[in-house]
């Protein structure tokens, strides 16, 4: 049996993230996408962008690649009221009202472009790339090994977020 790799722990945890969103999203109308259990609370279909826009941005950031957001059309195809470069990180709850796509079907096929980018990316990697310094502006630096852990924390947190919003929906 082979040993298992740094690649293969991150492989698993990417493809939960990836298995679960469609589920949390599955069956879901645009009321419940875009309902909000108060005015500054996040909505399902924000939070599911939201959570891939990282994973788009930091991953493509280590794989020096690409975004899916840009390179695959879906920042046209979503055709929201943001700059290009947002990725939901620091929006205010006015911005995030503004979000408008209540596309289940949207939604996954983004995150699911952004997951075979982010498979790719993971090949790619090796030892030395994992201890390649991705992020200068944190002390001590981000490296791609941190970065990709991070990015798989922020997701989980959000994926939690979506099923409580879910079940708070669901019950009102």
């Amino acid at each position: 049996m082979a040993p298992v790799t740094a690649t293969d722990i991150l492989r698993d945890a990417y493809e939960r993230i990836h298995e679960e969103l469609p589920m949390l999203l599955s069956g879901l109308d645009a009321e419940t996408l875009l309902w909000r259990p108060d005015a500054d609370a996040n909505p399902i279909c924000w939070l599911a962008w939201h959570l891939t826009r990282v994973q788009d941005d930091h991953v493509a950031g280590v794989g020096q690649r690409e975004q899916a957001w840009t390179d695959a059309g879906f920042c046209d195809r979503f055709g929201l009221p943001y700059a290009v470069d947002a990725i939901g990180y620091g929006q205010s709850s006015a911005e995030v009202g503004r979000f408008d796509v209540a596309d289940c079907d949207l939604l996954v096929e983004y995150h699911k472009a952004v997951h075979a980018m982010t498979l790719r990316v993971l090949d790619d990697l090796d030892e030395d790339r994992y201890q390649r310094v991705v992020d200068t502006r944190w002390d001590p630096p981000v490296t791609a090994a941190v970065r990709l852990v991070s990015v798989i924390g922020d997701a989980q947190a959000h994926l939690g977020q979506i099923g409580y919003v879910r079940g708070l929906a669901e019950r009102r």
